[in-house]
């Protein structure tokens, strides 16, 4: 019993020693060193989290993150060599698409300009591109021309370019338009983008009881969708339910 006793108070003493001499090297010892030494275990145990392991998450995060950014770089140079080498359509669209998903907006636009040309004069992939380009910008005016050439076709009534259409609209005044096209796209069980812009506009212009109802709607749906369906409405149905919480807590303090 006597030797397992000193067994476990050594390895106490050498996991204090351990934190100490750790905390020491990263020139922490004035903010862990009193608890370390007077709260056994207890004190290595917190170091550890908040010093050791904490610290490698971050570690690692900032690790992905670059990775992420760096392979998107190396494929923005990729296609630009693609370009460079044999410049057609489809490789300018790629190159417009990756500089866009990267937050280089001008880059991507000038690029979607510049190919309807010709036969891509009205491409549908490239004006549905432009349209999010511009609207990223606040470029409103310059959204609405780009929205009619596509207006008829099947894929534009559910998509995010006529939710941004719509918005579009409203930026420039235009709200009886505006809200003609949300309720184009309003319906159940689905489009729940498009429904919580919908919601957010009948906020903006002060009808808080509709709002609330489509937002009621949209929670009231979740439980019933697919693992699918609830994965890819997920942000939606959260910053519906974010609008019903703070219209709730809002309620609570009148």
């Amino acid at each position: 019993m006597f030797h397992s006793h000193s067994y476990f108070y050594y390895i106490i003493i050498g996991l204090d020693v351990i934190c100490i001499l750790h905390s020491i090297r990263n020139g922490t010892q004035n903010k862990w060193m009193l608890l370390i030494v007077f709260a056994p275990v207890i004190g290595a145990l917190v170091y550890l989290f908040a010093e050791v392991f904490t610290r490698r998450n971050r570690s690692n995060l900032q690790e992905g993150i670059s990775g992420i950014l760096l392979t998107n770089n190396a494929r923005i140079r990729r296609l630009e060599e693609n370009l460079k080498f044999t410049d057609t359509f489809n490789n300018r669209i790629l190159l417009a698409d990756a500089y866009l998903a990267a937050g280089h907006t001008d880059s991507a636009i000038e690029l979607y300009e510049s190919s309807l040309t010709g036969a891509f004069d009205e491409n549908e992939h490239v004006l549905k591109q432009l349209i999010i380009a511009y609207f990223s910008k606040g470029d409103y005016a310059r959204v609405q021309p780009l929205a009619k050439k596509i207006y008829n076709k099947p894929q534009f009534a559910r998509s995010k370019a006529h939710v941004y259409y719509a918005i579009s609209l409203e930026k420039t005044g235009n709200i009886e338009q505006a809200e003609q096209e949300f309720k184009k796209m309003k319906g159940r069980f689905g489009h729940f983008e498009a429904r919580l812009q919908y919601g957010l506009f009948l906020k903006r212009t002060g009808r808080e009881q509709e709002a609330r109802q489509v937002f009621l709607d949209m929670v009231d749906e979740a439980p019933h969708l697919s693992s699918r369906e609830r994965r890819d409405s997920r942000t939606w149905i959260g910053q519906a339910r974010s609008e019903l919480n703070v219209r709730q807590t809002g309620t609570s303090k009148m």
